[in-house]
């Protein structure tokens, strides 16, 4: 298999969509049907369905009846790829200056669904920690310190849908695992503006973390100090709170 082979999609729809969406980039005015079938080499049946479909994802626009552009969704994704990588270039200088004043873990993280996904980590072999937690590692949104971060930005009821879902599973005996008590525990998270997890996720393993906002004041990732249960320093969480400000700042926010 040559390496030309290796990069083409194994999927054809997958392979001819990607060709449209290719083309209809190169175009900043619409594009009508014949001019993307003569372009793609597509057969006019075969690029309307494919295009049909990619306009009910909102992947493509249908401006008037046979011609296409790109689509708002592109923009939506877009932003969201482009405010996590910025968040990750603003985080690691000052992630590594709070590891510096710690000596445990820090941790940046994001929301996708009902988990957080870890996007960057430092930390020293000589933190002491038994278990480390991954870049791109997912825990639930209730378990964890970044979790009731975003969970305490949400209405009640999205909450209450959130506990529904997910059943609340626990992890240890500490977990959060009703509705009632999760949400005195995020009306606390709002009153406080920071977040703990008492080894609610992983005995041992105790966590603070405070919000990261964006120039439109939007809660785009939250930053935490993982340590063992016996050395998590209270003092630890002011430092933690004007680390997030720094990377906040950063981001053009100026709450």
């Amino acid at each position: 298999m040559s390496l030309k082979d290796q990069q083409s999609p194994t999927i054809q729809v997958l392979e001819r969509t990607f060709a449209l969406l290719d083309m209809l980039a190169a175009h900043p005015d619409p594009v009508s049907l014949k001019e993307i079938s003569e372009r793609t080499g597509l057969h006019p049946s075969t690029a309307h369905r494919i295009l049909n479909d990619l306009t009910i994802g909102r992947l493509v626009d249908r401006p008037q009846a046979g011609s296409y552009r790109l689509g708002m969704r592109l923009l939506e994704l877009g932003n969201l790829v482009k405010a996590r990588l910025d968040v990750r270039d603003a985080a690691l200088g000052p992630m590594r200056e709070l590891h510096k004043l710690t000596h445990q873990p820090v941790n940046l993280s994001v929301r996708q669904g009902d988990e957080i996904v870890y996007i960057e980590r430092t930390y020293s072999e000589r933190s002491g920690m038994q278990v480390v937690r991954a870049v791109g590692g997912r825990a639930p949104l209730h378990l964890t310190s970044v979790g009731k971060l975003f969970l305490a930005h949400e209405e009640p009821q999205r909450v209450r849908a959130y506990a529904t879902r997910t059943g609340l599973t626990g992890h240890t005996r500490n977990s959060i695992t009703d509705v009632a008590r999760l949400e005195r525990e995020l009306a606390a998270v709002r009153a406080q503006g920071c977040a703990r997890d008492d080894e609610e996720l992983e005995l041992g393993v105790r966590c603070m973390a405070a919000g990261v906002y964006d120039d439109q004041g939007k809660l785009v990732a939250g930053l935490s100090v993982s340590a063992p249960a016996d050395r998590l320093e209270e003092n630890w969480m002011e430092k933690v709170r004007l680390t997030a400000s720094q990377i906040s700042a950063a981001l053009g926010f100026r709450g």
